[in-house]
């Protein structure tokens, strides 16, 4: 419902922000109320109901589809469960089934849209967390562990000549609130308020401001949300998410409202941001020069524990649990949620023809530094 204080003119729920109306029409299709179809881009399964039987699933190559060609029946077993806020299977499957598969990496086609889809749906789930994580069993525990003094000392480039940038980013969802692909447009504000109140507590090497994306009426310190020049500047720097360009976003959900209740948090040094509902509830950055990895877990510690504190106070938590750890959208960020990463310039082990091999040897990811489809022209990887 409109404030006082927002500016008039068509806006989410009922209607577009003028901020995503120079986008094409097969993103502004995810970015209004209703669920994302575009025929165009081949989106076209419910998110709402699910229909009597699955789509051809013979050219999909995801875990989520993978887990259901193998066992035919688990769908009608599945398809009409609801959680008790009331997401159904369809909402969890939509963007696995529009998506059949990625060139670059496997998706899992799957996300949660509340806390208590893992467990609603965990026929599905779990052999499906249990395939992106290499093997996790239904009944294990996850040893979340978020204390900087276990982390090992040993410097990642002694030299200092190859590590430009290192950084440590997690998740963190609200409990009591519906994830991104399926909350309302007054919860996703009621979000971003308690939030931000708990970011605007932080202190000394934390203390920021909150900005809300461009044309967002969210935010009444903020009623149009930041400038397009503070925009572009975050964004060209690669701190800032885009506007929902990727299918795999728009059929979960997530462009819905679009830019109303998201927004981005960064602290005076520039090294520690907080996006609030893009993806996740919370998507935390901790990062600088150099590869000084324990500075950067430790900020990134002490300002979740910060958040989690007036979080309490406000009556609410983090979701988490002792089987999954930190719950996220996507299953891929289950458990500390965490991804660390470091930029590197290595052209000649970079040209090497197995370099995409040996980083997966050891458990790693390269990809170019804009991102996953990305590939680089100077020898620059975002290994993580």
């Amino acid at each position: 419902s409109a404030k006082a204080w927002e500016p008039a003119g068509s806006y989410p729920p009922t209607g577009l922000a003028a901020s995503v109306a120079g986008l094409p029409e097969w993103i502004k299709a995810g970015c209004g109320d209703a669920e994302y179809i575009c025929a165009e881009k081949g989106a076209t399964f419910p998110g709402d109901t699910c229909p009597p039987s699955l789509p051809d699933l013979s050219g999909h190559n995801n875990f989520a589809t993978d887990v259901l060609k193998a066992d035919p029946t688990l769908y009608g077993k599945l398809k009409d469960r609801k959680t008790s806020q009331g997401v159904g299977l369809a909402k969890c499957l939509k963007t696995g089934i529009d998506n059949k598969g990625h060139p670059n990496i496997k998706t899992v086609g799957l996300v949660a849209g509340d806390e208590d889809s893992y467990e609603v749906f965990k026929e599905l789930f779990d052999p499906v967390i249990s395939a992106r994580h290499g093997g996790y069993a239904s009944d294990a525990s996850h040893p979340t562990d978020m204390n900087p003094s276990n982390l090992l000392q040993e410097k990642i480039d002694p030299t200092g000549k190859y590590t430009l940038t290192t950084r440590c980013r997690t998740g963190r969802s609200v409990r009591g609130f519906r994830l991104p692909p399926a909350c309302s447009f007054e919860e996703r504000r009621e979000l971003e308020r308690v939030i931000v109140k708990g970011l605007m507590s932080l202190t000394g090497d934390l203390e920021g401001e909150y900005f809300p994306l461009h044309g967002s009426r969210s935010f009444e310190g903020k009623p149009t949300g930041m400038s397009e020049e503070k925009e572009e500047q975050l964004r060209k720097a690669g701190n800032l998410f885009q506007e929902p360009d990727s299918t795999l976003l728009l059929s979960s959900g997530c462009g819905r409202h679009w830019p109303d209740g998201r927004g981005i948090f960064h602290n005076k040094a520039m090294n520690f941001f907080v996006w609030v509902n893009e993806e996740d509830h919370m998507r935390i950055i901790s990062m600088e020069k150099g590869d000084n990895v324990d500075a950067i877990f430790r900020r990134f510690a002490q300002a979740t524990e910060g958040v989690a504190k007036v979080l309490q106070g406000e009556g609410y938590d983090f979701m988490h649990n002792s089987h999954l750890g930190y719950i996220l959208t996507c299953p891929s960020n289950l458990g500390t949620g965490l991804r660390a990463g470091t930029i590197v310039k290595i052209p000649k082990l970079s040209a090497r023809k197995d370099f995409k091999d040996v980083c997966g040897r050891l458990g790693l990811q390269a990809r170019g530094t804009a991102g996953v489809d990305s590939v680089s022209t100077d020898g620059r990887f975002d290994i993580s």
